[in-house]
């Protein structure tokens, strides 16, 4: 039975791109190129989801302040957080782990927020096209810092903008995005 690519399986193709032999765990094996395979995947895992996707960004998400305090803390798995509604005259910024006024200079809210929040999933957890392009990204990325064979590059390249397509068919058909209802992440779809 078939089933989405896992980190392992990720790795294992990334060093398959430099014709290493595969793992069989991700555990500390000592096996340098494994243990750089899966930060490059990590470090692409994090570009990729930040440019925030359907899958992995919720619009209107309300940020609470604490009590008494009237703190709010962001998530610690958010990337970018930012007002859903740009006509909102909110202006704040993500410092450390909590959201800062800037127009008042503090870290303090009265009220709930609404943000648009782009979440950092685990690999798994992403669609499988998302993964089919981390993982060619991650390996072309690799193969020219270990290798850096301009043949194996330009197969990579190929590859690589052949899964990003897809990622963005499959991000248009499941995101249902239509310009005539003015949906606001159509720009940024169409911009990407």
């Amino acid at each position: 039975m078939l089933a989405p690519a896992t980190d392992l399986e990720a790795v294992n193709s990334i060093l398959a791109s430099i014709g290493e032999s595969p793992v069989s765990t991700l555990e500390d094996t000592g096996v340098v190129d494994a243990a750089m395979a899966l930060r490059t995947l990590r470090e692409v895992n994090r570009e990729v989801q930040g440019r925030g996707w359907h899958f992995n960004m919720d619009e209107d998400y309300p940020l609470a302040p604490t009590f008494p305090e009237g703190v709010i803390e962001v998530p610690r798995n958010s990337i970018r957080t930012e007002p859903s509604d740009p006509t909102a005259r909110l202006d704040f910024t993500v410092r450390g782990r909590k959201l800062y006024d800037k127009r008042h200079h503090t870290y303090q809210f009265k009220e709930t927020v609404k943000v648009k929040i782009v979440t950092l999933l685990p690999f798994e957890d992403i669609p499988q096209f998302a993964r089919n392009y981390i993982s060619i990204r991650a390996a072309r990325i690799f193969q020219q810092n270990t290798v850096g064979s301009p043949e194996l590059s330009s197969f990579k390249n190929v590859d690589e903008a052949r899964a990003l397509v897809q990622l963005k068919e499959a991000e248009a058909e499941t995101a249902d995005y239509n310009i005539l209802t003015g949906n606001q992440a159509v720009a940024g779809v169409l911009i990407r």
